[in-house]
């Protein structure tokens, strides 16, 4: 297993249980008790985990997983919303991106797009995730516009008031939004405060709001309020959401769409 794979590994396992022993990790990983040390020491250095003695704990209170250290958690689900997502674009609209993993999929399913080949342009996007923005640049048929700001390393999204004069001038048809949690009395919830504000100036620049969440992320909250449920149109997600759940959302008034 290269270095990289487990720390991806490792990270995981720590997000799911909040704290890990060397000879836990050790044995779950099938390396040594050395090796797993050494990896604790240089992800504590690079601040991604507590050490502790004989261990490692998560880091914060509410913890993030950098978006480079996600392994394919529910990605099924994730292309399957993607590509429903990307479905309710039309040719020749300007979508917003927010940044994530499940956004970053609706990215690629536009790039997939037999409709979407050509254009002046096929499709405008405008995204503060950096990732995004590279992956869709290639795209010559596609106009992509970054909104600036500071570069946030856990997400590569864009934050900060330098996106605000961007922002100001635009306005979009659809704004897709990925959330850490989305909740039918909460509303749609980020980690980060700075994230949380941006992608909130993304949707209210949309005509429409589009929220791509896996099942995981319905009903739960997290520190940085994002938009109500109320001002989103739409809500896709997968057949994992419970009927009680979809009831929710639609009684609030959102179209849910379950693939």
């Amino acid at each position: 297993m290269s270095r990289d794979a487990r720390w991806k590994a490792l990270l995981e396992l720590l997000v799911e249980r909040g704290r890990l022993d060397v000879e836990e990790a050790a044995a779950e990983l099938a390396v040594s008790a050395a090796t797993i040390r050494r990896d604790f020491d240089q992800l504590a250095e690079q601040q991604m985990l507590v050490r502790t003695r004989g261990g490692a704990v998560v880091h914060g209170v509410s913890y993030e997983l950098p978006l480079r250290y996600k392994t394919a958690r529910h990605a099924s689900e994730k292309q399957r919303i993607a590509k429903a997502v990307a479905d309710l674009i039309a040719p020749g609209e300007a979508v917003g991106l927010t940044g994530g993993t499940t956004t970053t999929e609706v990215a690629r399913a536009l790039a997939v797009r037999s409709d979407l080949v050509s254009g002046t342009p096929a499709l405008t996007v405008v995204t503060n995730a950096l990732n995004i923005g590279n992956e869709l640049a290639v795209r010559p048929q596609f106009k992509i516009v970054l909104t600036g700001g500071v570069a946030r390393p856990q997400s590569y999204e864009l934050i900060g008031p330098l996106a605000d004069g961007v922002l100001s001038q635009i306005t979009l048809d659809v704004a897709v939004l990925g959330v850490v949690g989305f909740d039918a009395t909460h509303g749609a919830a980020a980690h980060d405060e700075a994230e949380a504000a941006i992608n909130r100036l993304l949707c209210e620049r949309a005509e429409r709001v589009v929220v791509a969440a896996d099942s995981s992320k319905l009903g739960r909250r997290a520190f940085a309020r994002i938009c109500a449920a109320d001002a989103v149109d739409t809500l896709v997600t997968d057949t994992a959401a419970t009927p009680d759940t979809v009831r929710r959302f639609e009684e609030a008034g959102l179209r849910v769409i379950v693939v």
